[in-house]
């Protein structure tokens, strides 16, 4: 009897804390794109979040983040900039990630934004974005391309410091880095907070000392940093209900 009720007990967590998906189309410029659109359990409307993949593309780690953020009360678009394609290895990543023509996927993600304007279980003033890695720096093209864009959080993503691009960010930023990771080394992390300040721009900046790129997702057997990826996540999660549920 007592393993019947912690099985029951483990289903009742299990189904309380998975959002489901569902497969989305909207119009990017002449396209329809596709992406997957998780949304939590309740009464509407709530904040919602832009979801932006690693070089991978849009897999499952990438979509159990985003159920993570429909359990946390984000309606959260996981968007696919490769349209479909998911790389296998690295050699696959790397092929995808320089295929993505820089205009075609700004276009998405502004088409992402102005998709979750327009549903009504959104709050249309509370839409912020997140990504890793790639997605990570896309993240950051959000801020740039969308004045009313309310958070903005890269973790390990590329970077910007030219004073013209930066005064256009409006959303407050979350950052999470490796001191560790050599393609974004922590001197450019550094130059960017510094260069956001002097902007007079919200930035909440850490530079995890013990961890390189992609330290967040288990899947990177060797960069994996359990301690710091859980610290990551609950910044992240502070960070989104401060500006997307309480306001700036």
């Amino acid at each position: 009897m007592k393993a019947l009720f912690l099985l029951i007990g483990l289903s009742f967590a299990i189904s309380s804390f998975a959002a489901e998906g569902r497969e989305v189309t909207y119009k990017s410029g002449d396209e329809s794109v596709k992406g997957t659109l998780y949304t939590p359990k309740g009464k509407g409307p709530f904040p919602a979040v832009i979801v932006i993949h690693e070089w991978w593309g849009l897999n499952d780690w990438v979509k159990e983040q985003a159920s993570k953020l429909a359990d946390e009360g984000y309606v959260a678009l996981a968007v696919d900039l490769y349209r479909g394609k998911v790389a296998a290895n690295p050699d696959e990543a790397h092929e995808l990630m320089r295929g993505v023509p820089q205009d075609r996927a700004q276009r998405d993600l502004k088409a992402a934004f102005e998709y979750l304007v327009s549903q009504k279980e959104v709050k249309p003033d509370r839409i912020g974005s997140i990504g890793w890695c790639m997605g990570g720096g896309y993240s950051l093209d959000v801020a740039l391309l969308e004045p009313k864009l309310a958070a903005t959080v890269i973790n390990y993503g590329h970077l910007a410091t030219e004073p013209d691009s930066l005064k256009k960010i409006n959303a407050p930023i979350l950052g999470n880095f490796g001191a560790q990771d050599r393609g974004i080394p922590p001197s450019d992390v550094q130059a960017f907070e510094e260069a956001l300040k002097k902007q007079g721009k919200k930035a909440d900046i850490k530079i995890y000392p013990d961890a390189g790129h992609a330290f967040e997702n288990p899947n990177n057997k060797d960069g994996y940093r359990a301690a710091d990826a859980a610290d990551a996540w609950k910044r992240t999660v502070a960070f989104l209900d401060s500006t997307l549920k309480n306001g700036r």
